[in-house]
C-alpha cells in the first residue's frame, strides 16, 4: 500500500435517516418501514469516508449548525478517522438532514432539508493548507467554498475533482474553469449540456464538459458503470468506459459519493484513469449492498482481496 494521500474534501454533509420499503405506493398512504437507520450522510462527508476507508488521510471542510443532528454527523466522521477540525459548527443555523425512502430495488427518494440561513463566508477556512494536499475533492453545495478551494489549488498546481451535480447549472462554467477532474450524474450531465439526450450521445454531452477546459469529463451511469472522455498529448480525445460489477443491491444512495471519493485517492496516488475507474467502480457497487450511504463502503483490503481474485 503506498503512503496515505492527504485529500481535503470540501462541501456538503448531512444527516440521513433511511428506511427500506418493500415498494413506493402508487397513491398517498401509510407504508411500514422493513428497516432503518440513522447515520451520517452528504456529498463531500461521504467521500470523505469512502476516502478514510481506503487507507487516505482526509479532511473534510464543511458547514454544520450547532445542533444535535451537528453533534451527530461530527461524531460519526470522527468514529471513521475523517479530519474534522474544519467542519464549522454556525449558531442559530440548522444542520443538513434528509430521510431517504429505499425500496425493494435500491432506488430511492431522498428529501432533503438544507438551511437557507447557513453562513456561506469562507473567512475561516485555512486556504494555505490547500498547497500540501494530494488533491482536493468538492461538491457544488457550497460554491463559494468550492471556488475558493479550487482557485487555491489551481494556484498550487494540486488537482481538483468536481462532484457536479443538479441544481447548479448556471455556475458550473466558472467552476469547471478552475476544475481537472470534472465527474457528472447521469441527471446533472443532461441538465447541463445542449444534447437532448446525453445517453444517445455521451462522447458528444462529455466534450462540452471537456470544451471547458478540464482534463477529464466523466458520468456515473449506475449499473451500467462509468463513462469518460479526456483529451491525449496530441489533443485528440481519448474515451474510456469500464462497467459495474454485479451485487445484489439493497440502497444506492451515496453510491456516487463513494465513486468520487475512491477516485480522488486513486487519482492521487498515480494511477490510470482506467485504473481508478475501475477501483472506483468497485467501491460503489460494494456501498449499494448495505442499507445506508456508508455501511457498505469497503476497506483497502477488501479491494485488494477482490483484486487479486
Amino acid at each position: 500500500m503506498p503512503p496515505p494521500r492527504r485529500i481535503i474534501c470540501v462541501g456538503h454533509s448531512a444527516l440521513d435517516r433511511t428506511y427500506r420499503i418493500e415498494h413506493f405506493p402508487a397513491e398517498p398512504t401509510k407504508v411500514r418501514a422493513l428497516e432503518h437507520v440513522e447515520a451520517g450522510g452528504g456529498m463531500a462527508a461521504n467521500a470523505a469516508v469512502a476516502i478514510a476507508r481506503l487507507g487516505g488521510k482526509v479532511e473534510l471542510w464543511s458547514r454544520i449548525g450547532d445542533d444535535a443532528a451537528g453533534q451527530v454527523i461530527k461524531a460519526g466522521l470522527k468514529a471513521e478517522r475523517v479530519d474534522v477540525r474544519y467542519v464549522q459548527s454556525f449558531d442559530q443555523t440548522r444542520s443538513s438532514t434528509s430521510a431517504v425512502i429505499v425500496d425493494e430495488r435500491g432506488e430511492r427518494l431522498i428529501v432533503g432539508q438544507r438551511d437557507a440561513g447557513m453562513p456561506s463566508s469562507t473567512d475561516w477556512l485555512p486556504l494555505e493548507r490547500v498547497r500540501d494536499a494530494h488533491a482536493v475533492l468538492g461538491d457544488v453545495r457550497w460554491l463559494e467554498g468550492l471556488r475558493a478551494v479550487f482557485s487555491e489549488a489551481r494556484l498550487h498546481g494540486v488537482p481538483t475533482i468536481l462532484d457536479a451535480d443538479l441544481g447548479a447549472r448556471e455556475a458550473l462554467p466558472d467552476v469547471l474553469a478552475l476544475t481537472d477532474y470534472a465527474i457528472f450524474s447521469a441527471a446533472a450531465l443532461r441538465e447541463f449540456t445542449s444534447i437532448t439526450d446525453p445517453a444517445q450521445d455521451l462522447s458528444g454531452a462529455l466534450q462540452q464538459v471537456l470544451d471547458h477546459g478540464v482534463l477529464h469529463a466523466g458520468v456515473t451511469l449506475g449499473r451500467e458503470g462509468y463513462c469518460w472522455r479526456e483529451a491525449n498529448a496530441m489533443g485528440a480525445p481519448l474515451d474510456g468506459q469500464v462497467s459495474a460489477p454485479h451485487v445484489d443491491v439493497i440502497d444506492t444512495t451515496g453510491a456516487g459519493d463513494a465513486f468520487h471519493g475512491a477516485f480522488t485517492l486513486m487519482m492521487a496516488e498515480g494511477r490510470s484513469s482506467r485504473e481508478c475507474a475501475t477501483i472506483a467502480a468497485e467501491v460503489a457497487a460494494r456501498k449499494c449492498t448495505r442499507l445506508g450511504s456508508r455501511a457498505g463502503l469497503p476497506r483497502r483490503a477488501e479491494i485488494a482481496a477482490l483484486a487479486a481474485s
